[in-house]
């Protein structure tokens, strides 16, 4: 079944903005595909540990429907598939960063664990 479409009523700018990237992966798609600018499907999923496949194509199906991803399907055999931010994705990564340097001084403050994704990524 098919998810309805974000369109509000909203509250307010946070709650419009949250309405996009819900869901735990959303924002590591973001930064993903912002620090390596274009990312094939199998690439993402190695650089995300803990996501699974369907999760990763229903999130990148949002954030294209959204605007934020550009999908690029090459005619090739096999098919390759590129994902790469939009404009309009850049600038939403952009407005997070300012919460991911507090939830990285939250991380140093609460001596929270880090994940290595290059370290999983290959094992």
């Amino acid at each position: 079944m098919a998810k309805a479409p974000r369109c509000g009523p909203y509250i307010c700018g946070i709650d419009a903005a949250l309405d996009v990237v819900s869901g735990k992966w959303k924002g590591l798609i973001l930064w993903e595909l912002d620090a390596h600018r274009v990312r094939r499907f199998a690439e993402l999923r190695r650089g995300l540990p803990g996501v699974s496949e369907k999760m990763l194509t229903q999130h990148l199906r949002e954030m294209e429907a959204d605007g934020l991803v550009y999908r690029e399907v090459y005619a090739e055999v096999p098919p390759r598939v590129e994902y790469s931010l939009t404009e309009h994705g850049r600038t939403l990564n952009q407005a997070l960063g300012p919460l991911g340097a507090w939830g990285v001084e939250r991380m140093r403050r609460e001596g929270f664990e880090v994940v290595d994704v290059a370290e999983t990524s290959h094992g």
